[in-house]
Order: structure tokens, then sequence, then C-alpha cells
């Protein structure tokens, strides 16, 4: 049956297309066939000797030679499924090293080529093809050559395409490291000496851990680890358990739906199953992993406010606002810093491939001349960032810095500020909904008139606020209600369930009917009420998660989310969001043949990013947060500073 159908295909392609798609198939073996009637005026002079000098070497099948046109890349196999990368072979290309004479060496240049094998197909639709070419050729020089093998072989090129860039090139040559990957790796290597010393001291030479040395303490890693893996069971008040599996959860919802953005960008040889899985219910749960991101703005609002209540509860109503944006800054600053220079300096020493860079989240090279605006915390006012999914923490930085006013609102005129925060929740949900019906702006990929509006929508502080204020309210209505018990009746529980839980699906599925190549786009109106109502839906739903969970009538989801085993995974959390697009980005980087999509094979990439995520955050745990949030704390700790001496008063005064 297959013979036959392959017949009938044939059939059906004029005789000329057969000829064309044999010459694409044997790409290299083509060239080097044809390269004696190309035109080499215009080629650099040393290039079109070294070809000259690979021609003669295949004539004698050299093996060097032989090794070059092997790693030429074909017509990709599966076009028809919307294959449309080749890569050849990546590293039989980068070792070609041949000594021509006793002064120069032949190397081998690895890049694409953007080809027309569309016309074989009657389509307009190209390839990148993987060409091997001597180091002394450059773009130009192959997108001379390749144009005039087209000819050769009757495809017509577009006049003004590029058929190769520079871009897409690789050699053997790595530039030597400069100042700053040094300080890297000096950095690292004192970071991992101080906490080597540490720990060796407090295991050989110290018996009572708590006459440690301070120093010793912050770098010991056995403290740390002891810290970080100790599980606690206690019904402290002031601890909700269920905060560690919403953090967790909301954690791998994050790493698995960026593992499908890069599942959906790598060399797939059956890209035509992306548009089918496109279409699925299965796919809104990974188009709306951002609601995760929201789950981290609600409890950020809610533990301010947790927090700084109790310390305002000591301070007589007073707050140091100065203390609170230092500690703030210097808690989360020097993990964000070392990631800038392990994703910038060191990343690229990790891994190599023929697709390094385009499958990636970001350019880091934009960190050269933009670095400061993410240690500024303001990269998300700005298009081009140094680490993209950093903005989350410049959101969360900003409204952390505005968050004494709403504390100081809160605490001295109490319902009325909380009014007047729902008021401005309903404004700035008005105010999302209005910009996207005047600008014409979503945050679907369209191809009518309707804007791509992330810089506007999705990454602005005011139109993230509104979830953040869910938190602090309902952390106020904790504060309000602390140590009370509220007797609720079954019927009350089931109804504030089903809404719960109707929220939570309705904001992950409402889009479905817009979902699919040939389903009809959402209209922006739709999307606009979406958007702006789903902003509180979600953490609306929340409240009600974490109360039921506190209060008793949480039953197998509070069993599930305040699992102990939840808490070392919670208190990595903030280095493995940080940590976890370098795995991402250095997996699929790396990745040397054409890979298949499925659920099942992202969900096999999402285990070992998770996994390697989870190893380099306790890592970097070790070496650098753990260290640094015992000094910052041990430096601003009131403790440390001398107490004044009591003043004497009288008994009765005391006793009050």
């Amino acid at each position: 049956m297959i013979r036959l159908l392959i017949v009938l295909l044939l059939g059906t392609i004029a005789a000329a297309n057969v000829q064309r798609g044999l010459g694409l198939s044997y790409l290299g073996l083509e060239f080097y066939r044809q390269l004696e009637n190309f035109t080499l005026a215009d080629v650099d002079t040393q290039c079109a000797q070294d070809l000259a000098q690979v021609q003669l070497a295949l004539g004698n099948n050299t093996n060097w030679a032989l090794k070059m046109l092997d790693s030429w890349g074909s017509l990709p196999s599966g076009v028809l499924e919307g294959n449309t990368r080749s890569l050849g072979n990546y590293d039989e290309c980068l070792r070609i090293n041949q000594q021509i004479s006793t002064d120069y060496t032949l190397q081998g240049k690895y890049c694409f080529a953007r080809l027309p094998v569309g016309q074989l197909f009657q389509s307009t639709s190209n390839a990148n093809i993987a060409v091997c070419f001597p180091t002394t050729c450059d773009s130009t020089d192959m997108d001379i050559l390749l144009r005039q093998l087209m000819e050769q072989l009757g495809l017509e090129v577009d006049k003004t395409a590029v058929l190769v860039t520079e871009s897409t090139c690789k050699t053997t040559g790595r530039e030597p490291f400069d100042w700053l990957t040094i300080f890297t790796i000096v950095l690292c290597s004192v970071l991992g000496l101080f906490v080597l010393l540490a720990t060796l001291y407090d295991y050989f030479f110290c018996e009572d851990p708590s006459q440690l040395p301070q120093l010793i303490k912050a770098f010991s890693a056995r403290v740390n680890s002891g810290a970080l893996f100790r599980i606690s069971n206690n019904s402290n008040p002031n601890m909700i358990n269920c905060l560690h599996g919403l953090r967790c959860m909301s954690l791998i919802w994050v790493i698995f739906g960026h593992d499908y953005i890069i599942a959906l960008k790598s060399p797939n040889i059956n890209r035509m199953d992306m548009f089918t899985w496109g279409a699925t219910p299965f796919r809104m749960f990974i188009q709306q992993c951002i609601n995760a991101v929201d789950t981290f703005f609600f409890l950020s609002g809610m533990l301010v406010v947790s927090s700084q209540f109790r310390a305002m509860e000591r301070g007589n109503g007073k707050l140091n606002i100065p203390k609170l944006y230092l500690n703030r800054y210097l808690r989360l600053t020097p993990v964000l810093g070392f990631a800038m220079l392990l994703y910038v300096k060191l990343l690229p020493y990790f891994g190599d491939g023929p697709i390094w860079g385009t499958t990636m989240f970001d350019d880091y090279s934009i960190c050269n001349k933009n670095w400061y605006l993410t240690l500024l915390y303001v990269q998300n006012f700005f298009w081009d960032k140094c680490i993209s999914h950093s903005w989350y923490l410049a959101v969360d930085m900003q409204l952390y810095l505005l968050s004494p006013i709403f504390l100081i609102a809160l605490y001295r005129w109490g319902k009325k500020a909380a009014a007047a925060i729902v008021l401005l929740i309903l404004v700035l949900s008005s105010y999302l909904f209005a910009t996207m019906i005047v600008n014409n702006y979503s945050m679907q990929i369209r191809g009518d008139a309707v804007k791509r509006g992330e810089p506007f929508i999705y990454f602005p502080i005011h139109v993230r606020a509104s979830t953040w204020l869910v938190g602090v309210l309902f952390g106020y209505f904790l504060y309000l209600t602390k140590g009370k018990r509220f007797q609720l009746n079954r019927l009350v529980v089931w109804t504030f369930w089903l809404l719960s839980l109707s929220f939570l699906f309705v904001t992950v599925l409402a889009l479905e009917p817009y979902a699919g190549l040939n389903a009809t786009p959402v209209p922006i109106v739709n999307e606009a009420f979406f958007l702006s109502l789903t902003r509180i839906a979600w953490p609306l739903a929340l409240c009600w998660v974490v109360f039921a969970c506190m209060q008793g009538y949480g039953g197998l989801a509070n069993s599930f989310l305040a699992s102990p085993l939840w808490q070392p995974l919670s208190k990595l959390s903030y280095c493995a969001y940080i940590f976890h697009i370098f795995f991402e980005n250095l997996n699929s980087a790396r990745t040397h043949t054409n890979t298949y999509f499925s659920d099942y094979d992202v969900m096999l990439r999402f285990w070992g990013d998770f996994g390697f995520t989870v190893l380099l955050s306790y890592v970097v745990y070790i070496l650098v947060e753990a260290p640094c949030s015992t000094l910052v704390g041990w430096w601003l700790s009131d403790a440390k500073k001398p107490k004044p001496k009591p003043a004497i008063v009288p008994a009765s005064t005391e006793a009050a």
C-alpha cells in the first residue's frame, strides 16, 4: 500500500520537480558537482581556493573532505508535516581541521541556508538546511554560491532574499575569557571556598552550633542545609502551611509552561501536529500558566500585610520604611545579580549546538547594555530585558515599595482604607479594560490589526497591582480574624468551594473556543473583559482555598497543599524561579538532531529540567541566598544594636 502511494505521488509531480528534489536531497554532493559551472569572480579568492581543495580531495576520496560533504543537510524529511529544518551533522563539520600546508589549515564552518524547497510542493515556504563551508567563506560568499546552485537546479530565488546570514554560522573558535567571565569564575570559586571552610570548621571544631560565629554560621552548608530540610509540623499561628503547596504548585506550573514554549520552538519533525495540539482543551492549561504568576502576586500581597502588621504591632504602629526597603533589596538582589553573571557569562560554556541561541528565551547580549535596569527593578518597563522572566521581580519590588502606603492606611483607618483599596482595584481593572479597547492591545498572536500588547497590558505595575491588592485585603482580613474560628455549615462550604473552582476553571478555559488554527479570533472586547476580570477572579478563588485550609474546611486540598514535604522546595522556590530558564535554555539549545513534539516528550523534558533546576537551586541557596539572608538579617536586626537601659516606672503602670 505504501509503495502504491509513493508511485501515485511521484506520478503527480513533474519530472523537473523530481530532478530538483533529488538535487536538494544530495545538496552537498550537487554543490561540488556543479562547482565548476559557478562564476567565482565575486567570491573571496581564498574561499574559492579552499573550495577547490575540497573538490580535489573529494575526487581522491579523502576522509576529511568526505566528512565536509557528509555534514551537509538535505531536503528535510516530512516537509509536508511541517519539518523545515535539516540540521546535518554539526560536530562533523566543526571537527574538520585539515593541514593543507605548513602554514595553513583548512577548517569547517557550519551555517544555515534558507532555501526555497517549497517550490517542489507548490508552496512559498523555505527550509533551513545546514551547509558546511571552509571558514574563509563568509555568508556573502555562501549566498552567491548557493544562488548559483539554485539556478542550476531550476529553483527561483527572490533577489531580495538573504539565503545565509552570518549569525547562523558557527566555528570551533571561541572568544577568550573577558574580565567579567574571569570575575564570575573567581566569585564562584571564592564562595565555594567560604562554604567549604565554614562547613569544615562547623563539623570538626564546634560542638555546640549555637556558639558558632555569625560569619561561620552564614556560610556553613551544614547549618543552612539543616534549616532548608527541616520540616516543621508545629501549629504556629503565624504559619499558613497550605501556602507552601500553593507556592510550589505555581512554580511547577511556570516551569512546565515554559518547557512547552521551548518545545514549540524546537526543530520538530511533526510541526503540523502542533496545530492539532493547539486546538485541544489541554493547551489552555499551558497557555494560562501565566495565572501562576498571579498566584505569586496574591501570596506576596497577603504576606506583606501579615508580616509587617506584626512588626507594626511591636512598634506601636510605626514602620521603619528605610529598613524595610533595604532588607528587601539586599535579600533579593544577590541571587538575581549572581543569576545574571551565570546566564550571560557561563551559560555559553555549558553547551553548544546547531540551534544554540535560536530556541532560548532571551538574547543575553542585551545584558551588556541594560544590566542595570534589572538590578534597579525597572526592567518591566522596557521591551528588551536582560533576563526576561525577572519582570515579575520588578513588579513585585515596585509593589513592595508602595506597600507602606497601604499598610499605614489599613493600620490607621481600617475598613475605610479597605474600602478605598476595593475602589482602587476596580479603577485599575477598568483602566486595563479601556487600554485594551482603545489601543487594540491583545495577548493573542493574531494576524489582524490588533496589536500584540505585552509591554502595555502584561508587564507594567498598574495592570498587575489588582491581584496583589486582593492579597493585601485578604491579609488584612486574616489579621482582623486572627485566632477566630468560623463555624460554617456544609452548604456554605460546598457553595464557596464550587464558586472557587468555577473561578479557577473559567479563568483557565474561558478562551478555549477560540483555540486552534481555524478558530475565530477572540474579539478584543471579549478578551478585555476576560483579562481585566480574571486578574480579580483568580486571587478571589485563592482567598477561599487558603481560608478553607486554615479553618479546617480544606479536606483533600489541605492535606495535599499543607503537606510538610513541600517545605524544602518552597524555601528553594525563589532560586528555582530564577534559574529554571538556565536549564531549559541549555537542554534545548544543545540539541543536535530533529525532535518530536508530543505531550509525553515535553513531560520527559520537564522532569529533566526540573530535576537539574532543584539541584542548581540548592547550590545557589548554599552559596548565595542563605549566607546573604543570614548576614542581612544579622546586620539589620535590633538585637545587634545595644539596647537602652529600661526606665524605672511605677508598678501599676508596668503591669498595665
